[in-house]
């Protein structure tokens, strides 16, 4: 069990536990009144679609998982948190998820490893690897549910950021907020928090450290996280 302030998370059910990466993006994503319908693509434990709901008052979120083991992982964490009324998660490929709503907001940690690092669990393959949802994939099946005026909010490696970038172009979505990650001030950039709309404007860019030391957070890390973490 991973406890929070406002929640917990189960994960013993699950390949792939609670991370940095997730907590990240639930904190970072945008966070606006107008965030009515959200869409968690991949949504594992259900770590990202709570905290999107202890962020966003009013919001209904979904979050679409193809593993069993985890859906019903969230299904758990789901039931458990005070937001449940609010929450709901399918049991569904996102390319077979079939829904009549358009979303106010899509967000998504997604796989990110190529074959070539596959492990022997395939519930970890199916969680981690790119075989089981391409970025293509992903960025098509966001524009096609994705509201005109909405946002979509993704983690990935930073090494990966220029192609990722190019697909969401191709398929008419535009950069709006860039935050690269780095674990600490010496380190390599290892991530980018990206957030793109339909709507050309111009780009926030950021930069977050995550440590001064082992351990020891930057204030920008310690302000992003406060309301999660319960040692923050």
């Amino acid at each position: 069990m991973f406890k929070f302030k406002k929640f917990y998370i189960n994960q013993d059910k699950t390949a792939m536990k609670v991370g940095t990466d997730g907590v990240l993006l639930g904190a970072w994503a945008s966070s606006t009144d107008s965030n009515i319908n959200i869409l968690d693509i991949g949504t594992g434990t259900g770590l990202i679609a709570i905290m999107m709901a202890q962020r966003n008052n009013n919001a209904l979120i979904t979050g679409v998982e193809i593993e069993l083991q985890a859906y019903n992982q969230a299904l758990e964490n789901i039931k458990n948190s005070q937001w449940d009324c609010r929450l709901e998660v399918c049991f569904s490929s996102i390319g077979d998820f079939k829904t009549m709503v358009k979303y106010d907001h899509i967000i998504s940690n997604p796989p990110f490893y190529n074959s070539t690092y596959c492990s022997d669990d395939k519930n970890r393959n199916m969680a981690r690897h790119t075989s089981s949802l391409s970025f293509s994939d992903l960025i098509k099946v966001t524009t096609n549910l994705l509201k005109k005026k909405g946002l979509c909010s993704f983690i990935i490696p930073y090494d990966q950021e220029g192609v990722f970038l190019e697909i969401a172009k191709e398929n008419g979505l535009c950069l709006s907020r860039l935050c690269r990650v780095r674990g600490n001030e010496n380190s390599i950039v290892k991530r980018s928090l990206i957030e793109l709309s339909f709507v050309s404007k111009e780009v926030v860019l950021q930069e977050l450290i995550i440590e001064k030391e082992r351990h020891i957070y930057t204030q920008e890390y310690i302000a992003l996280t406060k309301d999660f973490y319960i040692k923050m």
